[in-house]
């Protein structure tokens, strides 16, 4: 793709400011999308009634995942888009999807008021958000990637994650915070007619005016603005399915990220009932984790500029394949939010500084014209197919096996595929395939 005078392309006036306004729309639609699978077993109350509780959490995880599904039709379809339009203003079309989404959950009646619509509509919301986080993450750490000083990509995309790590926290902190200072045994309590597990998402629609303004003055890339022509739709579509390869690779580098991530974060306060340890208390643990998700990603992006990706990528999935089914198992057999504590953070760790790694190796393995298209479809598929399954997925082997450790047998699965795809793209002396294989537009 030929590209104009970079003397002549207006470049970035703040690169903190544009990390901000970029990541703050990120934070947003985290937030709204993980509220879901935080508040899963509040939410299968109100909306997903069945025999026991575990079959009602399977339901609302199945629906949580089912909106997992729409990720890599987001990534093709929002993909394109950015890729043709810019990034600047497929970030804002992503964030007004995200709030769409978001206003249907939040206010969408119960199942004791409405019937099966109920779950209809709730599914329809948690189908525009996956719609919408299909190229979420992946466009802005496109962005960050075409916004970075040389030699510090893996460092600027790291952002991208971390910004998810302050939406985490405080939907963590607002959880925390209710379930301590408002009475009542479960979040279908209500507060003046409201069910408390509702007050969460109502904060998500109240601050969506607010970032709105803050991504509406996002500045377009250098990178961007430097092309002299921008691919068609349908030029993006075959460039994508020409590099199939790439983007499967790529699928299994992030798998990793996926399931530690979503295990450790959304599927925690579950696993802490699995374990009878205190909602509370499991919350206060997963607020922890997102600050330490928030300070090891940055760290992991600079360890790989420095270290380059493929050592940093083979030792952190090689330690998570080793050591996470002893750690869980040490933790099931006389569960205390202590063990909690210490085992979360073994896989923050891992998670942070693997994730802060694999996005600045997934922008560099894609090619430049169609690079937003086939990161968001591999990260797509990852998240879609494995990431959002694993709180399904732990739920379903503890109840199968009996064994509360089983879902590390999930997290290994994620290690194997990354620990295979690392070596294949980094292989013939750390080129990456793209690096030799770049396919033409």
């Amino acid at each position: 793709m030929s590209q104009s005078n970079p003397s002549q392309v207006p470049q970035i006036k703040s690169r903190f400011g544009a990390i901000l306004r970029a990541t703050s729309g990120n934070f947003l639609e985290q937030f709204d999308f993980f509220l879901f699978g935080f508040y899963a077993q509040d939410i299968a109350r109100a909306f997903f009634p069945a025999q026991n509780d575990t079959a009602a959490l399977l339901n609302a995880y199945g629906v949580f995942w089912l909106g997992a599904l729409m990720r890599p039709i987001g990534a093709i379809v929002l993909g394109s888009y950015i890729d043709r339009i810019g990034r600047r203003q497929g970030l804002i079309v992503t964030l007004a999807l995200m709030a769409l989404g978001t206003v249907v959950i939040a206010f969408c009646p119960s199942y004791a008021a409405i019937g099966i619509a109920a779950p209809i509509i709730v599914l329809i919301g948690r189908l525009i958000q996956g719609f919408s986080a299909g190229v979420e993450l992946g466009g802005v750490s496109v962005y960050l990637s075409e916004i970075a000083t040389p030699g510090n990509r893996g460092f600027y995309t790291s952002f991208q994650s971390s910004s998810q790590q302050v939406a985490i926290f405080v939907a963590a902190i607002i959880g925390f915070v209710l379930r301590e200072m408002i009475p009542g045994d479960t979040f279908l309590d209500a507060i003046g007619g409201v069910a408390k597990w509702r007050i969460p998402f109502f904060i998500g629609c109240l601050i969506i005016p607010v970032i709105f303004m803050l991504r509406r003055s996002l500045e377009e890339t250098p990178a961007f603005l430097a092309m002299k022509r921008h691919p068609t739709a349908s030029e993006v579509f075959a460039s994508a399915i020409a590099n199939w390869r790439i983007v499967i690779l790529g699928m299994m580098i992030a798998v990793l990220t996926t399931t530690t991530f979503y295990f450790i974060t959304v599927y925690a306060p579950g696993f802490g009932k699995e374990l009878h340890l205190s909602p509370s208390g499991t919350l206060l643990v997963t607020l922890l984790v997102a600050v330490t998700n928030f300070i090891w990603n940055p760290v992991g992006g600079a360890l790989s500029d420095r270290l380059g990706r493929k050592p940093v990528l083979i030792a952190i999935a090689t330690l998570s394949f080793v050591t996470a089914y002893p750690a869980l198992s040490w933790l099931s057999h006389e569960p205390t939010l202590g063990k909690l504590l210490a085992v979360q953070m073994m896989l923050s760790f891992y998670f942070g500084v693997y994730s802060g790694t694999m996005l600045g190796c997934l922008v560099e393995i894609v090619p430049a014209h169609v690079r937003t298209t086939c990161f968001s479809i591999a990260f797509a598929l990852a998240a879609g197919l494995f990431g959002t399954f694993t709180p399904f997925a732990s739920t379903k082997l503890i109840a199968y096996t009996g064994d509360k450790a089983s879902p590390a047998f999930w997290l290994m699965f994620g290690a194997a595929l990354g620990i295979i795809a690392a070596l294949i793209v980094y292989r013939r002396g750390g080129q990456t395939v793209e690096q030799r294989e770049t396919v033409a537009a």
